[in-house]
């Protein structure tokens, strides 16, 4: 309370000061009377104490994710992948690339005068099965920028059934929560290209829905431009509001198996030459593995059209896996086939064994299908059927595979004949 000075002056509550021409007093409130000075000091400590408390609210400043080098992006990929080492350096290159062009980016250290580095999008070609798609998705784990996987088979072009050629960037908006600037820093992994092929040499004089109108469709996002996005995909409908996205940051992945390339790459390597200089050995293990020799003029005779080889620069083929390839894929990684299937006898409380004649076995008849990794699950699922319908309902505690067993399974199935074709 206000001390009453002499008179009829006030006194400071604080120091007691009494109010006079050089040190006034003012009456803040009903009984509560202060000096200037002391009002100034609380104006500066509570200053003071409502800055230290809103420094120490703020969290830390998250420290700078170190851009992984390709090394170590190949490294990682060599975890849960068996081969195809030039497929992965390449994708390692991409992806270190992408993360430097981010960062100088977000760190601002572009000027009118720097050099514009621009995207280097990607296109892998190799045959079913060889991995394409599990390279993508294994990468994705690595990422820190939105990723996502689409299929180029369920595109059209604007005005027919379908999803529009836009809808997939829709997935890539879904993969960060609609956060816009996220998703323009993103990767896209387009499946399945080749399938937008057009069906002949010639030009369309007409809409190709499916196919050279899909391609025309996809440059505006390859090239880099503003694309306006239906937020729910699907159809386009006048009411919905759509969201802009620049594609420009955004790195494009394709992949196809192009099934059928080899005999355009062959007719451009000639493998069939003939004569006393001819290497037949040479011409054997190209033939062999044409894939490694594709190009872009093979992709253009393949069906796509000049303009989109020309924004998928990086060009790689994966290789088809060989014996001890699709052997390492039996039983190396952690989700490996037999793994899988033992784990499920083991929940009946069998011990499943297969033997290295029946590993060999069921490897031969991968390579005979021609169907790549994927041949070896369906295989295998062929060989165990009848033991995983039969074994559970047994008292017995070992179940063993040799060669034997799996080949009478498989000469016991109608689907399979004995050229191995499905």
């Amino acid at each position: 309370m206000a001390k009453k000075s002499s008179g009829n002056g006030l006194s400071c509550a604080m120091c007691g000061t009494v109010d006079s021409p050089s040190s006034p007093v003012v009456e803040i409130m009903p009984g509560l009377s202060l000096c200037t000075d002391c009002i100034s000091y609380i104006d500066t400590a509570a200053a003071a104490e409502l800055g230290k408390r809103a420094s120490d609210s703020q969290p830390a400043p998250k420290a700078k994710r170190s851009i992984p080098k390709p090394k170590e992006i190949k490294e990682y990929l060599d975890q849960y992948i068996i081969g195809q080492d030039e497929a992965k350096k390449y994708m390692a290159v991409a992806v270190y690339n992408h993360y430097k062009r981010i960062a100088r980016l977000d760190a601002g250290e572009q000027d009118a005068e720097d050099v514009d580095i621009e995207k280097s999008n990607v296109i892998l070609v190799g045959p079913t099965g060889t991995g394409k798609t599990l390279l993508a998705k294994t990468i994705a784990r690595l990422l820190d920028v939105p990723f996502t996987i689409v299929d180029a088979t369920v595109l059209t072009e604007a005005g027919y059934v379908g999803e529009d050629i836009e809808s997939l960037l829709t997935r890539l908006l879904q993969a960060c929560d609609y956060d816009v600037k996220r998703a323009e820093r993103g990767i896209v992994f387009i499946d399945e290209i080749d399938k937008i092929a057009r069906k002949s040499d010639n030009p369309s004089i007409t809409r190709d829905v499916s196919g050279e109108g899909v391609q025309q469709g996809l440059l505006k996002l390859l090239e880099g431009s503003t694309v306006l996005v239906p937020p729910n995909g699907g159809r386009k409908h006048p009411e919905q509001k759509m969201i802009p996205v620049d594609t420009k940051n955004i790195l494009f992945v394709c992949g196809g198996a192009f099934d059928g390339i080899e005999r355009k790459i062959a007719a451009r390597l000639n493998t069939h030459t003939v004569g006393y200089a001819h290497n037949s050995g040479d011409a054997k293990k190209k033939r062999e593995n044409l894939m490694r020799y594709v190009m872009p003029q093979d992709l253009k005779s393949f069906g796509l059209i000049p303009e989109i080889i020309g924004r998928l620069p990086v060009l790689t083929a994966l290789n088809p896996l060989d014996r001890e390839a699709l052997r390492r894929i039996l039983v190396e990684p952690k989700n490996a086939i037999i793994r899988q299937y033992q784990k499920l006898f083991e929940m009946d409380g069998v011990e499943l064994t297969f033997t290295d004649d029946a590993l060999d076995t069921i490897v031969d008849k991968a390579i005979e299908y021609k169907l790549g990794a994927r041949g070896l699950r369906s295989i295998v699922e062929t060989v165990m059927v009848d033991a995983m319908y039969e074994v559970p309902s047994t008292k017995q505690k070992k179940f063993t595979v040799d060669a034997a067993y799996v080949l009478e399974k498989l000469s016991r199935n109608p689907g399979l004949n004995q050229s191995g074709e499905q």
